[in-house]
């Protein structure tokens, strides 16, 4: 039995559209907002260190792509190394 009461302040645009929501998914409101927010995995924000490691893997990524592109006619098969390694750290930076 759910007995917790929480408020928190929006907008009227913001009531209305959470409401059509809910209505559109047919459940309350608290539902609805219970659900959204439990399902959905937040991002954290990211600490000036993250920031740091973050900034100097782009540097890295963009790196290996230019050596990746350095030795494409000379040597296709170390080219390809090199942008495996650039794949990696990009697909690290999207998450």
């Amino acid at each position: 039995m759910k007995r917790t009461l929480i408020r928190f302040r929006c907008s009227v645009y913001e009531k209305k559209f959470l409401n059509a929501k809910a209505k559109h998914a047919g459940i309350s409101l608290s539902a609805f907002c219970r659900r959204t927010l439990m399902e959905k995995e937040l991002t954290q924000r990211m600490t000036e260190d993250h920031i740091m490691i973050y900034k100097m893997l782009v540097t890295y990524h963009n790196n290996f792509k230019r050596i990746g592109n350095m030795y494409r006619v000379a040597n296709p098969k170390l080219e390809e190394e090199v942008l495996v390694v650039a794949r990696e750290i990009q697909s690290h930076l999207k998450k």
